[in-house]
């Protein structure tokens, strides 16, 4: 009589869980040397919180702005409001490369992110050609030789989340400042916010991309400059200065490798 055999059972099939990192093939291997070169290259990578990304999720889903009017031209309510409008399209260009057919990719939780401008500085209130309280008008408080919004109301200042000293607490904190100066060629960013000048910006308001002012929300976000190499493959590239002028799918894919690395900050 044959002894019975025993069917083996079936082996369970485990699927891994969907990483939400899915480059094209052709960025794999530059987008690895970027991240290498950022991990060698900057001090303090994993320990700095005030990049854009943490900013924004301090925020819930939106940025309060102060703009520093670095000259003595004239702001009419319509050219602010221009100047507020157009702040908030080119900044969404960089939030949009944080989705895919709407929905945040990789765990991004924010399908659009709020810009809110806040307040405005100056060193004559005359050169502000409104009279209503609309915003919160800081006159003739210099820093770096610049109008500057109060600093017991800026993130940069006040990292803690900590307004208290701020008149109007909360709702009047601005986390970036748009910094706008006469004259200026180029531009700077960081966790402050973003400088350009601001002949460039008001001459660009109604330009599809302000790239310069791209550039400088990139470094924000913790993107790097390319001065003195390029990745395999990649030459044109909006943080690459001067070799492109709108955010190309290379920029999308490093905004999106950064967010990747921190992202286990946030619990996502």
């Amino acid at each position: 009589m044959p002894s019975a055999t025993r069917t083996p059972a079936p082996t369970a099939t485990r699927t891994p869980a969907p990483t939400g990192w899915n480059p094209p093939s052709n960025l794999v291997t530059p987008l690895n040397e970027v991240w290498q070169h950022v991990e060698s290259t900057y001090g303090n990578l994993y320990g700095f919180r005030n990049y854009g990304w943490d900013q924004v999720i301090a925020g819930n889903g939106s940025i309060n702005y102060c703009v520093r009017w670095d000259s003595d031209a004239p702001v009419s309510a319509a050219l602010r409001d221009q100047i507020h409008a157009s702040l908030a399209r080119q900044f969404k260009k960089w939030m949009d490369a944080m989705l895919d057919n709407g929905q945040g990719t990789n765990g991004w939780p924010y399908t659009n992110v709020n810009i809110k401008v806040v307040g405005w500085a100056v060193r004559d209130r005359n050169t502000l050609q409104w009279s209503d309280n609309s915003f919160d008008i800081y006159v003739n408080n210099i820093a770096e030789n610049a109008p500057q919004c109060a600093p017991p109301c800026g993130r940069f200042f006040n990292q803690d989340g900590d307004y208290s000293d701020c008149p109007g607490g909360f709702d009047h904190h601005y986390d970036m400042s748009l910094w706008l100066t006469k004259g200026m060629a180029g531009g700077a960013g960081g966790d402050w916010g973003q400088r350009v000048g601001s002949e460039y910006f008001v001459n660009n308001l109604n330009s599809e991309n302000i790239h310069i002012f791209l550039h400088e929300v990139g470094n924000t976000f913790g993107l790097d400059d390319f001065y003195d190499w390029t990745p395999t493959g990649i030459n044109s590239f909006i943080m690459n200065a001067g070799s492109a002028s709108q955010i190309t799918d290379f920029d999308k894919w490093m905004l999106r490798d950064f967010w990747r690395h921190l992202k286990n900050r946030y619990g996502y």
